[in-house]
């Protein structure tokens, strides 16, 4: 597959015209048509896996089989979405494949869909100086606070906060209702506000106003 597949954007064409003219035979528009979603489904392998060398291998298998499956996109959601569903289902394949012990479940179970957890100390995680982030060990200690939460709260975070996917895109990709996402949330931007912000206030002013580090809420 990789031989047939070359660079040439189709200018102006959605991607269920851009995936007609792929099974029509035109191939080589495949690399175009995955492009703005590349980064996405390797972050979000590199947060399930762990592994920047396993994320870019299991990419190359969920691009594998997106091409495979082009023909099962009915449009019905985006594609980007739909892409990054066979992606989770991909990365989570390969954790089991991984596992040398018996299968346990890869999720906590929680009963998601009430409203019985505990209140943010601040209205918002992310409400912590933009100054502040902007600094390089900053950044990274935002990464790292991010990849040490559970995994389905990594998941939340990462297609919420940085694919910058709606709360029911979010919860098609993974397979879970709108109101689940909004709880997984908020419980993951709590854990990332008690870790981050006593740690960001120390690079701050006092007078330094708060602003919103994704701009945007739940």
């Amino acid at each position: 597959m990789t031989s047939e597949i070359k660079s040439g954007a189709p200018v102006g064409q959605s991607p269920p015209e851009t995936i007609a003219r792929i099974l029509a035979g035109e191939t080589h528009l495949f690399h175009a048509l995955i492009r703005p979603v590349e980064r996405a489904v390797f972050v979000m392998l590199f947060m399930l896996l762990r592994s920047e060398s396993d994320a870019e291998d299991v990419a190359q298998e969920t691009f594998i089989k997106v091409f495979r499956n082009l023909h099962s996109f009915r449009g019905d959601s985006k594609f980007s979405t739909w892409v990054l569903s066979i992606t989770r289902n991909e990365g989570l394949a390969w954790l089991r494949k991984r596992a040398s012990r018996p299968e346990e479940p890869l999720e906590p179970i929680l009963d998601d869909s009430g409203g019985d957890y505990t209140p943010a100390l601040l209205t918002d995680w992310r409400e912590v100086p933009l100054e502040a982030l902007e600094r390089k060990e900053l950044g990274h200690c935002l990464s790292r606070a991010i990849l040490n939460l559970p995994p389905i709260y990594r998941e939340v975070v990462q297609l919420r906060d940085i694919d910058e996917l709606d709360v029911q895109e979010t919860a098609e990709v993974l397979g879970i209702t709108a109101g689940s996402v909004k709880v997984r949330l908020h419980r993951a931007r709590t854990m990332l506000q008690k870790e981050l912000v006593p740690r960001l206030k120390e690079f701050a002013p006092a007078s330094s106003r708060w602003r919103g580090f994704f701009g945007r809420r739940v």
